[in-house]
């Protein structure tokens, strides 16, 4: 084998085991995360509770806070109070206190206050969304499911689309490895989840063909962004807690921002109580 053929041979080794390992994980960790938030309750308050104080504490180690104990405290505090007014649902309680977390740590924060407060709104938008979707007891799971579905179908097309038409880039200065076929080929495999929550009849093919759509885009978007946070403090990984995938955040970028989009259309439609119909019935 000539140098040149020995290159590619030898990078795709590393490639093949990290594809691997990222299936293991999804092996494991999806099967769970459907079963909690199948069960809701507290179980999905506590498991939204932890990725999303994980979420903060990651933000701050992307952004150079890591040490700033003065701050993880009362973020951390805040959000996990919040995650129990969640599970027994006082969400007028939940919201206070995460309002009093973010002016403490807006006040608290010693340098780069505005990362940090952008950290716990990213963090405590995360947990509401999370919480309001599944919170309908009679349509909250399936439209937990729907735009967990649509998340990770998004970025396992783009991931396969992209590896294996190429082409030109997306966003190269922020992302280098995604590709304008990926993008495509994620956003093409949304509507299948769409088409096959109206043949069970979940839906309408219409409106939930349109949602899958936005919400595609936006996932792809939340993950652009989180690339962009990394890329403008010199990080690669959000952290090394998942095999395969990284930290919380790269694994989440996607799903915290369709999910906040979700809840918020489901809101405006279906009110607090009401996110999953506002979502799921037309």
């Amino acid at each position: 084998m000539t140098d040149p053929e020995a290159a590619p041979a030898a990078a795709s080794a590393p490639d093949s085991r990290n594809l691997m390992m990222r299936i293991a994980a999804a092996a494991v960790l999806i099967p769970l995360a459907v079963a909690i938030a199948y069960a809701g309750g507290w179980l999905w308050a506590a498991l939204v509770t932890l990725a999303a104080i994980g979420l903060f504490v990651e933000w701050l180690a992307i952004v150079g806070l890591a040490g700033a104990t003065r701050v993880i405290v009362p973020g951390v505090t805040a959000l996990a109070v919040a995650g129990l007014c969640f599970a027994i649902g006082r969400l007028d309680a939940a919201l206070i206190v995460l309002g009093i977390g973010f002016v403490a740590v807006v006040s608290i924060a010693p340098e780069r206050r505005n990362w940090a407060a952008a950290g716990f709104l990213y963090a405590a938008a995360a947990e509401i969304a999370s919480v309001l979707v599944r919170f309908d007891s009679v349509k909250g799971f399936a439209a937990l499911m729907f735009v967990l579905l649509i998340v990770w179908v998004t970025d396992s097309g783009g991931y396969f689309a992209g590896r294996g038409i190429g082409g030109p880039k997306l966003w190269p200065r922020v992302s280098p490895k995604k590709t304008w076929a990926g993008a495509v080929g994620g956003f093409a495999a949304s509507l299948a989840v769409a088409g096959g929550f109206a043949a069970f009849g979940l839906g309408k093919m219409g409106p939930l063909l349109m949602l899958s759509a936005v919400l595609s885009v936006v996932s792809q978007l939340g993950d652009l962004f989180e690339s962009a946070v990394k890329r403008r403090f010199g990080v690669k990984d959000s952290s090394h807690i998942i095999p395969g995938h990284g930290g919380l955040m790269d694994r989440l970028d996607g799903f915290v921002a369709a999910v906040v989009v979700a809840a918020l259309f489901g809101f405006l439609r279906g009110g607090a109580d009401g996110v999953g119909r506002g979502l799921m019935v037309w």
